[in-house]
């Protein structure tokens, strides 16, 4: 999931910043049930404040405009001030996204949403805008010259309109042309990566060209390589890590922040890669993401925190301490770690040090997958077998939480066959089912569509959030649960995700950002590649087998491990022969191969089936 600090770039320039206590003398409050009923008690307007822990501009604009005396007494008189963490929020920072952070939110004492602006409000456009809320002039705060956008009423793309959604959890051919053209014409072929504003490793648009170079696609494999080469440079060279973003096209120019959803996407992007093109310098990125987590980002418990600051001290531009060797840095200070441990963070994470393990074989990253999961099953798990945010939660759950973590445990069954791996994440599935649909959404409300962020609407801001990349993570995670499982409730959940990502306008919201769509798509309307290995798991050479269809390039694939003395596999659909040695098998599309009994065949099978059944 990619959330930014937003600031035009022509902004994005070394500021000197008076550092003073943060903003000490508003009487900052939290998202709270009586929130409003305070605001009309008492006549005011309610200011929302949503920043990030990691944040450099929610630092600069705390220092310097929420310490100003003009503000805080425009405040003071005017407004109920309200500051959120949006990291601890998952319900509103999904509502905001599209804002970055930080995000000034105004409402009326009715919850109604005056004015909504992006990114740091210098002293005097704050007091400019707050005197012209407090006199009733919302109309008169449009689009700024600074590039702050503004807007008034309900916003869109984020709060669900009644839109017809699709009767089909298929694309029509057309929008498929559609995202497709969108996803090719949005590459930039100068600069690697995609034409965007920052410079960031998008997973899905990755991981869709991997797909296609799998299928001999020389455009997909220039893509794959030139945006990986490209992206090495947001890798802290020091302390290992990946910067959450560049500001300049040619990927150099970073902001420092490293948060949980950038290291788990690029962790897991070049231990494939690597898996792909054999290139150990891909491997090596992995790694120095892997270890970076260990050593700044890991709990005394085994779970992982969420994030790292960019600023040593906080609203003070750092970008001279990142040139600095280890012995410069750890002089001036360490920039604060977020400490919070949340379910869906260590979802992401242990979703991509399991991949790590399937590709090396390395059954420490095994091991530490399994003790960050252990953690969150025992200290984040609800009696539904949802997953809490926090370990204390202002609202929620979250969809988030459950989702990552639901994905998390069917990685780890795929990499062990520990059928316990797969309870988990079929009760996960369950609860999902039971938390997160909105029976009042769609114009033809017949059609189930889609899941919302939280299971609890919000009810001062009404409207349910439906975040488009969980329902994509959704839609792939529910289907693959399907093949492993053969419940027809999993299949049905991810049906339910993929009409509304099938829904033209849910799916336009997208510029370039759209493979995530297309592999939904695809992988929908077809069996993953299945490879089963047939003998005791004592078997030494069954176990090469096992390892070498874990670390086989492709990610919708289904590996089971068929030991007669442990019964029938979950979804067991083939009746295999007793053969004297270990083999493997590969099925797709109904049908399946002679058996394999060495991994250099395994991989031949495996590369004509998919190509076969592409």
């Amino acid at each position: 999931m990619y959330k930014n600090s937003w600031l035009p770039v022509s902004l994005l320039i070394s500021i000197s910043v008076q550092v003073n206590a943060t903003a000490a003398n508003i009487s900052w409050q939290d998202w709270s049930g009586n929130l409003f009923e305070r605001a009309k008690k008492e006549k005011r307007f309610v200011i929302l404040d949503l920043k990030a822990n990691w944040c450099h501009w929610c630092h600069v604009m705390d220092n310097e405009t929420y310490n100003n005396p003009k503000v805080e007494n425009i405040i003071h008189k005017k407004f109920v001030a309200v500051k959120v963490d949006q990291d601890a929020r998952p319900d509103l920072s999904n509502r905001y996204e599209q804002y970055g952070w930080p995000a000034t939110i105004i409402f009326d004492a009715s919850g109604n949403e005056l004015v909504k602006k992006a990114g740091y409000i210098a002293p005097e456009k704050m007091i400019a805008l707050l005197n012209n809320v407090a006199a009733g002039k919302y109309s008169s705060v449009n689009k700024g010259k600074d590039g702050n956008i503004t807007s008034t009423g309900n916003q869109e793309g984020s709060q669900e309109k009644a839109v017809q959604y699709a009767n089909n959890h298929a694309l029509s051919e057309a929008l498929r042309k559609e995202l497709t053209d969108k996803y090719f014409n949005g590459y930039d072929a100068v600069n690697g990566g995609w034409k965007t504003l920052q410079k960031f490793l998008d997973a899905d648009n990755i991981e869709y060209a991997m797909c296609l170079t799998k299928l001999g696609n020389e455009n997909a494999v220039i893509m794959v390589k030139q945006t990986l080469d490209a992206a090495e440079n947001l890798i802290d060279p020091v302390w290992g890590g990946m910067y959450q973003y560049s500001v300049e096209d040619n990927w150099k120019h970073p902001h420092y922040e490293k948060i949980m959803s950038v290291q788990a996407d690029a962790l897991r992007t070049y231990a494939f890669a690597y898996a792909l093109f054999g290139n150990p310098a891909y491997l090596q990125s992995a790694i120095k993401i892997y270890n970076y987590l260990e050593k700044y980002l890991s709990s005394p418990d085994g779970a992982f925190y969420t994030s790292q600051d960019a600023d040593v001290v906080r609203g003070q531009t750092s970008s001279n301490y990142f040139s600095l060797d280890n012995a410069g840095r750890l002089k001036q200070g360490v920039p604060n770690i977020d400490k919070h441990i949340y379910a869906r963070e260590n979802g992401w994470a242990i979703n991509a040090i399991v991949t790590l393990y399937m590709v090396t074989g390395d059954k420490q990253y095994l091991d530490r997958a399994i003790k960050a999961a252990d953690y969150i099953v025992k200290n984040r798990s609800l009696p539904d077998n949802s997953y809490r945010h926090d370990e204390s939660d202002a609202a929620g759950p979250y969809l988030g939480d459950t989702l990552y973590m639901g994905r998390a445990f069917l990685a780890l069954y795929a990499a062990t066959q520990d059928k316990k791996w797969l309870i988990y994440a079929q009760e996960t599935a369950d609860a999902i089912a039971n938390n997160f649909i909105y029976e009042k959404a769609g114009a033809n409300k017949d059609v189930k569509a889609g899941f919302v962020t939280a299971a609890v609407i919000n009810k001062d801001l009404d409207k349910p959030v439906y975040l488009l990349e969980e329902n994509i993570a959704l839609a792939r995670f529910a289907n693959l649960l399907y093949h492993y499982g053969g419940r027809k409730q999993d299949k049905e959940l991810a049906e339910q995700a993929m009409r509304y990502l099938a829904t033209a306008e849910i799916a336009r919201q997208k510029r370039v950002m759209v493979a995530g769509i297309l592999m939904s798509d695809k992988e929908m309307n077809s069996d993953p590649m299945h490879v089963t290995v047939v003998a005791p798991k004592s078997d030494a050479n069954a176990k090469t087998l096992f390892m070498s269809a874990l670390k086989y390039p492709l990610f919708y694939k289904q590996i089971d491990w068929y030991d007669k003395a442990e019964g029938l596999l979950p979804n067991m659909s083939v009746e295999f022969p007793d053969l004297p040695k270990a083999a493997a098998f590969t099925c797709a599309a109904g049908r399946c191969s002679l058996p394999a009994f060495d991994a250099n065949k395994l991989q031949a099978l495996m590369d004509s089936f998919y190509k076969e059944n592409k």
